[in-house]
């Protein structure tokens, strides 16, 4: 008896239950109705804000950009083809009918890929003209994502030092310029690496570079005389 007692006690209180709830979730949307009331002009301004920076951003990416390169790309043309001829002064400063990669760089943001390729063009031609201060200069400022390119970037500002007689420096840029582990640049750059640093007369460090050509890439070009770059400083070293 005393459970059917407190089971009809529980099912009366049940409604009560209920209808507070409700009341509470009437509080809370009420609350939360003010608080858009009292700061509409804040989320209205947040709103605004942010549809304003996505269109920025789709017109910087979808039109700014593609025009910046299309326009990049005609006037490099030229320039590569005077780069291709060997004729690397006029590649820089153009000629009366086209413009030079100089004139790239300066007139096109680094965002276009043709413009950044313009440095890595600049410096490889102050690197033939020997200008080594310029080459490393527009050499450091290539920052594209192609790896063969990086690579080269890297081993020219290697050869830019070596020429004007820093080889420590030199075989630090070497030595990046072979991190980039592939068959055609990394194998040019141990050989570098381990000639300058012979040069040196570091010559374990010659020993490691040139062990690695002969075992990392045994099919390359510098590794047909890679015997006799070994048997040279394994004798300077034992001397």
């Amino acid at each position: 008896m005393a459970k059917v007692k407190r089971k009809r006690a529980k099912q009366a209180q049940e409604p009560e239950s209920i209808f507070e709830k409700d009341i509470d979730l009437d509080i809370a949307k009420s609350k939360a109705e003010t608080w858009v009331e009292n700061n509409k002009s804040k989320i209205l301004g947040l709103l605004g804000l942010f549809l304003a920076l996505t269109l920025a951003y789709l017109i910087f990416t979808r039109i700014y950009i593609p025009n910046q390169e299309s326009s990049a790309q005609a006037e490099m043309y030229a320039a590569e083809q005077h780069f291709n001829n060997g004729d690397f002064q006029k590649a820089l400063d153009g000629d009366e009918n086209s413009s030079g990669f100089l004139s790239v760089v300066d007139s096109y943001s680094s965002w276009a890929k043709p413009a950044n390729l313009a440095n890595y063009y600049a410096g490889i031609s102050y690197l033939n003209l020997g200008q080594f201060d310029e080459a490393i200069d527009y050499l450091g400022r290539y920052s594209g994502k192609d790896k063969v390119i990086s690579a080269m970037a890297q081993g020219a500002i290697g050869d830019a030092y070596t020429e004007k007689g820093d080889n420590s420096t030199g075989i630090s840029y070497y030595q990046k310029a072979a991190a980039y582990d592939n068959n055609f640049t990394a194998p040019l750059f141990l050989l570098k690496a381990g000639l300058a640093s012979e040069m040196n007369e570091d010559y374990d460090a010659a020993k490691r570079a040139f062990e690695r050509i002969r075992r990392d890439f045994p099919e390359s070009t510098q590794a047909r005389d890679i015997e006799k770059y070994l048997a040279r400083v394994t004798a300077k070293s034992a001397s």
